[in-house]
């Protein structure tokens, strides 16, 4: 549950647990390669008048390439969210610390923070398979973590 009506905040914080599947419109321009669903957890509280505050971790799989040898990756993204504010006040719309909502919202939805704070955490994933990756051969392409090539080049790590 990542929408939260506010009726149900006036009488206190609410847990927002939920996933999101890989190809949920949320993602959508991100190009991000998701390998599972992605996991969101915390909890959303009034702060005033028509503001509200959550916070909560983020979890996701994403699927890439060794940026050195091109095997495929999978990587664990945690985003730990300490404060994401979303305000009904129409002079907020333009202060980036807030997320704005419309004057007579009825909802709170967390998507738009879990898409900011995914993509913030993975910007240009530049992927190993290993710290110790030997890469490939810049003469003839052979991966390098299996032995030396045939070539004999001196190869390092890109």
């Amino acid at each position: 549950m990542l929408r939260v009506d506010i009726r149900d905040l006036q009488r206190g914080p609410v847990r927002t647990v939920g996933e999101l599947p890989p190809d949920d419109p949320t993602f959508a321009g991100l190009e991000l390669d998701l390998a599972g669903p992605v996991q969101v957890k915390g909890q959303l509280q009034v702060t005033g008048d028509g503001e509200y505050l959550w916070r909560g971790q983020i979890h996701a799989l994403l699927r890439g390439e060794c940026r050195r040898c091109l095997t495929d990756v999978l990587d664990e993204v945690d985003v730990e969210v300490d404060a994401a504010m979303f305000s009904t006040d129409p002079e907020a719309a333009d202060d980036p610390d807030f997320y704005p909502l419309p004057e007579r919202a009825s909802a709170v939805d967390v998507g738009a923070v879990v898409r900011e704070e995914l993509a913030l955490a993975t910007p240009g994933q530049l992927l190993l398979c290993r710290d110790e990756c030997a890469g490939l051969c810049p003469k003839c392409g052979a991966d390098l973590n299996a032995g030396p090539c045939a070539c004999r080049a001196p190869a390092e790590p890109v």
